[in-house]
């Protein structure tokens, strides 16, 4: 299987840097209190960073507002993911324990303030790819049956004609849901070369050395860039 940056995207990014992280053979379904207390102590970082602050001036969300934009994005009313939990923290808000890959993902994201995304594989043999959008792709909403149709011109990530993220790094969808049964996991860490990417590969060690401590199952890791637009990822049976 592969993960593909589709060349046009360099075009608008070109020092797009994305971490990749893949593991298979995970128990989801069972309580891992290192990873709650892991969330707690990345909430508690979180909570002095933001708390009362405007989230979208600090510097190290700039650079994804502004990368929204040479996308044709509106940040203010699409948030990436990191900007959205911080700004959930800075109102004083709690985060819910959602599944434990989850958690994990969501710790590791504010810990070194970076969008990563989680995606269930084990529905289709297809790539994960981003790319803009196709005619035939839909989108299903989190926690929604309805199913969508994104805009032209959109930036996703994508299995097929399945979208499972609108706008880059902006909301997932019900396809590739982390859920109990989920053991096949793919996680996207957006970041930039020249200005994150070394925060992007200290991200990506941490979550592949705690999913090998916590779940004992396979790791691969990789990343992708303008010079290196795609890695390939093969698991032993």
């Amino acid at each position: 299987m592969k993960f593909i940056i589709e060349e046009e995207i360099f075009e608008k990014l070109d020092n797009l840097y994305i971490g990749v992280v893949v593991a298979k053979g995970i128990n989801n379904n069972k309580d891992y209190p290192e990873i709650k207390k892991m969330l707690e102590n990345s909430i508690k970082l979180a909570e002095k960073k933001f708390l009362d602050k405007r989230v979208k001036e600090n510097d190290l969300i700039v650079p994804y507002r502004e990368a929204f934009l040479k996308l044709g994005i509106n940040p203010n009313k699409f948030q990436c993911s990191v900007e959205a939990l911080f700004n959930r923290i800075s109102k004083g808000k709690k985060m819910p324990n959602i599944n434990p890959l989850v958690d994990l993902n969501n710790a590791i994201s504010l810990r070194y303030t970076l969008p990563m995304g989680t995606h269930d594989l084990s529905r289709s043999e297809n790539d994960i790819e981003m790319r803009y959008t196709r005619d035939d792709d839909t989108f299903v909403p989190m926690g929604s049956s309805e199913v969508e149709k994104p805009d032209d011109g959109e930036v996703v990530y994508a299995v097929g004609n399945e979208v499972r993220t609108r706008r880059w790094a902006w909301r997932q969808s019900e396809y590739g849901k982390i859920d109990k049964n989920t053991s096949y996991v793919f996680f996207p860490i957006d970041g930039f070369k020249g200005f994150n990417d070394k925060e992007v590969e200290k991200a990506a060690s941490e979550l592949s050395e705690s999913l090998k401590e916590i779940f004992d199952c396979q790791i691969i890791t990789g990343h992708v860039d303008r010079n290196h637009p795609s890695f390939e990822w093969i698991f032993e049976d």
